[in-house]
């Protein structure tokens, strides 16, 4: 039974009492578009779960960069402390700005260790995040820009749960690891079908549905995944 008033699912599917353990550890902070939560190679300071806001994960490669995944209130950024690890192989990007819950990396390792409840919704979420940075890797190389372009639309919904969201061309350009002409020939297009509105740094998605049916097969396997329906 999901916990009230949590609004991040992996917080939200522990029981009351292993919650409200955690709880005492956890800080509420606010996102910054734009904001760097860590950087590749580096050991993070903290792990971070979602509310309202969006993380992008962005690996670099061959001197350009590209998003293998996106973190929304259904998970964690952080996961290579999750897996024992030290540096981080990608740059945790906020994209989304909003609401999220931290916990430091000391205190995240601790609670960890002592419970398996945790450590189970913990394995679930890096599990999905790893097979979903697989897909979008495979996705990124074979499929039609307007395809990606609709599939991470769509991917970005379901993590804010609303329509519109603010963008820019240039990080748009960024996650789909192509040039500011190639947004503005793929946002055109959209907009001419009227599946969005784009303006000054502002998507609408209007008509989702349809949006659904041009995306590449990607985001139905990623939606799986997530256990979405």
């Amino acid at each position: 039974m999901r916990l009230l008033d949590v609004p991040n699912d992996l917080l939200a599917a522990l029981t009351p009492t292993r919650y409200r353990q955690l709880a005492a550890g956890l800080e509420a902070v606010n996102l910054r578009f734009g904001e760097v939560l860590h950087e590749p190679g580096r050991v993070p300071s903290h792990v971070y779960f979602p509310g309202d806001s969006l993380v992008s994960l962005v690996a670099a490669a061959g001197g350009a960069q590209l998003e293998v995944g996106l973190v929304g209130k259904e998970g964690m950024v952080g996961v290579a402390l999750a897996l024992g690890q030290g540096g981080s192989p990608v740059r945790a990007l906020v994209q989304g700005e909003g609401s999220a819950m931290r916990m430091s990396a000391r205190r995240f390792r601790r609670e960890l260790g002592r419970s398996r409840e945790l450590k189970r919704a913990i394995d679930r979420s890096v599990h999905v995040a790893m097979a979903t940075a697989m897909q979008i890797a495979a996705c990124n190389n074979r499929h039609l820009l307007s395809a990606r372009f609709a599939r991470w639309l769509l991917m970005v919904r379901d993590r804010l749960g609303r329509d519109e969201f603010r963008m820019t061309q240039e990080f748009l350009a960024l996650m789909l690891g192509v040039r500011r002409s190639g947004v503005s020939v793929a946002a055109g297009a959209l907009q001419r079908r009227r599946l969005i509105r784009y303006s000054r740094g502002n998507v609408t998605l209007v008509n989702p549905r349809k949006l659904r049916a041009l995306a590449c097969g990607c985001y139905e396997v990623i939606r799986k995944l997530e256990g979405r329906p």
